[in-house]
């Protein structure tokens, strides 16, 4: 009996190995593009960019902040060695610091903290 019930458990723990195939991990989401790291800086710095624009530009602290929202997200693309996440992790704490500066009121430390990650941003393709 003892026999039996080691082999049904491994049987069992096979199976479930089995059942979760690791390619389906290898795989992107659904609807999702992956951009090599220079396409991704580009990108992100573009993003940047726009969220600087419409600062500059006088927009409303909702709609600047949703721009820079999704620039903080784009930086999640950058996919490449370690120097380059520890850059881009910088760079995107400035840029929720630029978020946060637009939530308070204050645009011009925004102004300040964006250019500072839009330039963080483009240095990033010189440490690639």
């Amino acid at each position: 009996m003892k026999t039996f019930k080691k082999i049904a458990l491994a049987v069992l723990v096979a199976a479930s190995l089995g059942s979760v195939s690791t390619t389906s991990f290898a795989e992107t989401d659904s609807g999702r593009i992956v951009f090599s790291p220079t396409a991704a800086i580009d990108i992100t710095a573009s993003k940047i960019q726009i969220a600087l624009d419409s600062l500059i530009a006088g927009g409303e602290a909702e709609v600047v902040s949703k721009l820079i929202k999704d620039a903080s997200d784009s930086v999640k693309e950058i996919n490449a060695s370690d120097s380059v996440f520890r850059a881009s992790t910088k760079a995107n704490n400035m840029i929720k610091a630029a978020r946060n500066h637009v939530k308070e009121g204050s645009a011009q430390q925004a102004e300040q903290e964006l250019r500072n990650a839009h330039k963080a941003i483009l240095e990033l393709k010189n440490i690639l």
